[in-house]
């Protein structure tokens, strides 16, 4: 297939073999990245070819689109090498002895990505800019050891001298990303359980301008917060992480707190909910129980709940009956045990991008902090029904409910209460209404992409009905 703008030329110019379109396409489709596999994806066309840095091979950026069969679209970011094929590197296509690989599973050509963000450097090509922009604490030195991080869902990260991190985000939107954003705003205003932002790039063209990637410090001691639970659960420790947790939940207090704490940035500044703000959240928490339950499969484990419809959408009926309160801020967005991590110094939030399968325009809306509370209290209690449903691990009696205690301790002593609905009552039904949308979400997650571990969201709902009744 011909590239109506001369991208694949541009390949060819850099000595790739010959690479149509429709094999990028087929390769895209095999990558966990890849965000089109539960609709029929149709085909993908190379809208942009930069090429940037100045290793011995070459190395281009490509700005790829893929338009599925229903009219929608998507962009993605492939950093793609041109050389011999090595043992490591994700190949996408190879010809007499030559090879266009993924490059961001290559260390030197990550090497020498990262270097361009240490340069400050920028990049033009035909009317586009690749910028790439360092903070003044960058210190990478000019050979860096570099670890390719595996196993991520969305995006693509490399570790630098045990001391970066820098991660690519595979598919892009047109704006700021989170991600940057949010690290940028709160760096800025003195918060500091993050890795710090050391760099990020970004990609400068006509008809779109998007984040490509961000650095941070990395902090090899750290450990994140759902290994550590469910390593706890496990071995008979439980208890050890009760303390831990209410220092976390504090952590989360003064986040919120930072991000709602500059009237003057409009797109930070704390706004009054509208009145019908229960309303609308009832309405769309209805209907994702409707649209779970219509999809919902023929399957022995899902069966203990695939009547049950009828009920949950009368527990979603008593929890509305709630005033509206507190103020909308900017939150994490997709707020679990793993988006923290407990180093020597205390617990680090990490991965403020939100959640990746949503828009951009709607991971930047402000929302109730309580959300981002929500995700954590259910997360707290998935690593427990994951350790005692899956794993057949013993909880100890009252643990989940001891730990989210204290999670929620921890939070409402620190976060500013200005932010929250007035009174206890009122908090809790708010919580429990974004819990119940955070466990159908769960339910269906986990129905696409790790059908052997929906009995824990299946017992979540037995017992949210179980409590109700």
């Amino acid at each position: 297939m011909s590239s109506p703008s001369g991208e694949l030329t541009a390949l060819a110019r850099a000595g790739a073999p010959p690479l149509s379109e429709e094999r990028l396409g087929e390769w895209m489709r095999e990558q966990r990245w890849f965000a089109g596999k539960a609709r029929d994806p149709g085909p993908v066309t190379i809208i942009d070819a930069i090429p940037i840095g100045e290793s011995e091979e070459p190395l281009l950026l490509l700005i790829v689109e893929s338009r599925a069969a229903a009219g929608t679209h998507q962009l993605y970011q492939l950093l793609v090498g041109v050389g011999t094929q090595r043992d490591g590197r994700e190949q996408i296509c190879s010809h007499d002895g030559a090879s266009v690989y993924d490059a961001l599973t290559d260390t030197e050509q990550t090497g020498s990505l990262a270097q361009l963000i240490a340069a400050d450097a920028s990049v033009e090509h035909g009317g586009t800019t690749v910028a790439f922009r360092r903070s003044d604490t960058l210190a990478l030195g000019s050979d860096p050891e570099v670890r390719i991080v595996t196993g991520e869902q969305s995006n693509s990260s490399v570790i630098l001298d045990d001391a970066h991190i820098m991660k690519a985000f595979r598919r892009i939107e047109p704006g700021l990303n989170p991600e940057l954003e949010m690290l940028r705003f709160l760096q800025r205003h003195g918060f500091t359980r993050l890795a710090a932002i050391e760099g990020w790039y970004e990609y400068r063209g006509e008809l779109l301008e998007a984040s490509l990637g961000v650095m941070q410090q990395f902090i090899p001691e750290a450990r994140d917060g759902w290994e550590l639970a469910l390593e706890a659960l496990e071995q008979g420790h439980a208890d050890t992480l009760i303390a831990p947790l209410r220092e976390l939940g504090a952590a989360t207090g003064e986040m919120h707190t930072v991000l709602a704490s500059d009237p003057e940035d409009p797109e930070f500044a704390p706004e009054n909910p509208a009145d019908e703000q229960v309303a609308l959240l009832t309405a769309t928490i209805d209907e994702q129980i409707e649209r779970l339950f219509l999809d919902l499969p023929e399957s022995p484990g899902v069966a203990p709940v695939a009547q049950r419809a009828e009920e949950l959408r009368d527990r979603l009926s008593m929890l509305s009956h709630t005033g509206v309160g507190g103020r909308l801020i900017r939150i994490h967005g997709d707020y679990h045990l793993g988006q923290a991590l407990l180093a020597p110094s205390g617990w680090i939030v990490i991965d403020f991008e939100g959640e990746p399968a949503r828009p951009l325009r709607e991971r930047r809306r402000k929302r109730s902090a309580l959300r981002d509370v929500a995700g954590m209290l259910r997360s707290i209690t998935y690593a427990a029904l994951v350790s005692e449903v899956l794993r057949g691990v013993t909880v100890p009696d009252g643990w989940e409910r001891r730990a989210r205690d204290s999670f929620l301790d921890g939070y409402l002593n620190a976060v500013e209460q200005s932010l929250l609905p007035a009174g206890s009552q009122a908090i809790a039904k708010l919580l429990a209404m974004f819990e119940l949308e955070k466990l159908i979400y769960e339910l269906r997650y986990e129905l696409e992409h790790r059908p052997d571990w929906v009995a824990a969201p299946v017992n979540g709902i037995l017992r949210l009905l179980d409590e109700a009744s």
